[in-house]
């Protein structure tokens, strides 16, 4: 029997808010959807205006069912609809990461007519700190300020994130220092926002001044350690925490650990992790951990320990092989990457970031015919539409064996606008192939999409080089110079018992810079007995004349940032010790060269991971077969 509006019963009416308003608290989504179909049959929500029509709108947002949260909310007349229905449809957009339309939405609602309350700044502030849109963020300070809600702790917590993420930790603090009550969370976003633009050692006097600590303020503390190279550290902090707190580390701490570990190459935080969670877990390791600790092992170099991991892991699931299948790509282990698909699709249904694994790890191997199938693959057995990350990966792929005009033809045929990772591949490649023509016209348009990165320019000054094209290889630098910009310097770190050491190319600044000097000195006479010969080719410098010039160019490949990391291994740690270093920047073929012969003089393995890819360096030989 249908009821209509003005005769049914309250008692029913009521009941039915209850039990939605349930389902809301719970995100119970199936019993919702099955009281909704009720609610339709009995014809109790046949008016816009009914107030079931509002619970049903809270039921789906809480349940992230967007697309009916939406259509439920446009057929609520503006004259029904108040401050909450608002709040709570901008509440979960925000909550699952669509922050445009949390600031549409904001505006909708002042010209609506409906004042914001301090959940609905809230929400504002969310979205303007996901979008790190500053510009909007101090408009809503405006508003908070201008209502009166100075007040609330929440709001002005999210409005310090939001200034927080800008990095403008002077009006972040200004915000701290206004609050009536300061929360253990209001200290947290400081303590983040200290540690991310101040350097870790600010941010561990934010953290002693805190009056109370919890789990997530000690894991943003450990894991600004982590990140910055500050092992031992960690660990005291760690020792505090786990046996003086007798606090218990959860799975999200664990994997932002492993993750920190993972980002600074620290495997010996990822290996306590480990432990912690084999002793906490047993044989039963979540899967969120396990992925994440494998993908650590994976990034720090340990790509057989990663296999390992996986091998035993209890239970998984599509993120873990995409996880796995990106770990070998990186070192180089195509035909294994490609092997395992099979078993895959045993197990879990392959995505998009699947196939951009599989792509990387058919470019780094040179596997052109399983590249081009996986490609074909992608959008006409799976269904999947192609980003711009497989379009990257296929061009690098083509480019790298050659095949310049297929990538070409791909990049014209990409139903998305290249990016400037597209570009810059195919820019890689020109260099590689001695394409000048074509890398030309590539770098103008990376220069209208980026007229900030350097990189280009300094390939296309390269190239120039290469032809013997000097003039036009310098006239390029003096104009980066001129405009005031720099190269970006190149980096590489090595951990050694607990400790981070960082070098850049001529690099005077540690402890032990005249050790590493007698070193490096000794190392490039062994080099030159063994046949090294430095690759000057692309040392554009300038000197009183052409001896002057080629002497001048060696030294600056002799002090590059990798070999210096190399020697101090070789003086800090025991004779066939693996050596572990990262690179922020593409390793130059001449430290490819030269570290290949060191790894047989000296009879180490070292292992070197770059920008893109790791390099494994033993017995005179590469991982990548100079194929990178």
């Amino acid at each position: 029997m249908k009821w209509p509006l003005f005769q049914a019963p309250t008692s029913i009416s009521h009941h039915f808010r209850a039990l939605l308003r349930a389902c809301a608290r719970q995100s119970s989504l199936s019993p919702g959807k099955k009281i909704h179909a009720l609610v339709l049959t009995t014809g109790l929500a046949a008016s816009p205006s009914s107030f079931l029509c509002n619970t049903l709108l809270h039921m789906y947002a809480s349940c992230g069912e967007l697309t009916c949260a939406r259509k439920l909310f446009d057929g609520i007349p503006d004259s029904c609809k108040d401050t909450v229905d608002w709040t709570v449809l901008m509440g979960s957009l925000a909550r699952y990461h669509v922050p445009f339309e949390v600031l549409r939405m904001f505006v909708e609602m002042g010209n609506a007519g409906v004042r914001p309350d301090d959940v609905t700044l809230v929400c504002l502030f969310n979205a303007c700190a996901r979008l790190i849109n500053v510009d909007v963020g101090m408009q809503g300070h405006g508003w908070l300020v201008k209502m009166g809600f100075e007040s609330s702790t929440k709001a002005c917590n999210a409005l310090m994130d939001v200034y927080v993420k800008s990095g403008l930790m002077k009006e972040a603090r200004r915000v701290f220092r206004g609050m009536k009550e300061q929360t253990v969370v209001s200290w947290t976003v400081v303590l983040d926002g200290a540690i991310r633009w101040e350097g870790v050692l600010s941010g561990r006097m934010v953290f002693d001044r805190m009056p109370e600590t919890n789990e997530v303020s000690s894991t943003v503390m450990l894991v600004g350690y982590v990140e910055s190279g500050y092992t031992g550290d960690a660990f005291g902090l760690l020792h505090e925490t786990v046996f003086g707190w007798c606090m218990r580390l959860n799975n999200v701490t664990l994997c932002s650990l492993l993750s920190a570990s993972a980002q600074s190459g620290d495997v010996m935080m990822g290996k306590w992790v480990h432990v912690y969670a084999l002793k906490t877990m047993g044989k039963h390791i979540d899967v969120m951990v396990g992925t994440t600790l494998l993908d650590m092992y994976a990034k720090c170099g340990r790509i057989n320990t990663a296999l390992k991991v996986f091998e035993y892991l209890p239970s998984r699931n599509a993120v873990t092989w995409n996880a796995i299948i990106s770990g070998l790509a990186m070192h180089g282990l195509g035909k294994v990457a490609v092997a395992m698909f099979p078993q895959m699709l045993k197990e879990a249904k392959p995505d998009d970031l699947t196939f951009t694994s599989l792509l990387n790890a058919c470019s780094h191997s040179g596997l052109l015919d399983e590249g081009r199938r996986f490609f074909h693959d992608l959008q006409v057995i799976y269904g999947i539409r192609p980003k711009v990350e497989h379009y990257a990966c296929m061009v690098d792929l083509l480019g790298r064996a050659g095949e310049i005009e297929e990538a070409e033809m791909v990049i014209k045929t990409m139903l998305v606008p290249p990016n400037e990772v597209v570009l810059g591949s195919l820019l890689g490649s020109c260099h590689v192939h001695g394409k000048l023509q074509l890398g030309e016209r590539i770098l103008k348009q990376l220069v209208q999409l980026n007229p900030q990165n350097t990189e280009y320019h300094a390939l296309i000054s390269n190239m120039y080089a290469l032809e013997g094209k000097l003039e036009k290889a310098h006239s390029i630098r003096q104009v980066l110079s001129m405009g005031g910009m720099r190269k970006v310097p190149g980096m590489s770190s090595i951990h050694v018992d607990g400790e981070f050491h960082q070098f850049s190319a001529g690099d005077k600044s540690h402890p032990r810079t005249r050790e590493i000097y007698i070193v490096l000195d000794e190392m490039i006479r062994r080099l030159r007995l063994a046949g090294y010969i430095p690759n000057t080719s692309l040392q554009l410098l300038t000197g009183s004349n052409d001896v002057f010039n080629e002497e001048e160019k060696e030294q600056a490949l002799f002090s590059h940032s990798e070999k210096l990391a190399v020697c101090f291994g070789l003086i800090s740690t025991r004779a066939g010790t693996p050596l572990y270093i990262m690179k922020n920047l593409r390793i130059c073929p001449d430290c490819h060269a030269a570290i290949k012969i060191i790894s047989d003089i000296y009879e180490r393995e070292i292992v070197i991971r770059d920008r893109s890819r790791f390099h494994h360096f033993k017995h005179g030989s590469c991982s990548c077969s100079d194929y990178w």
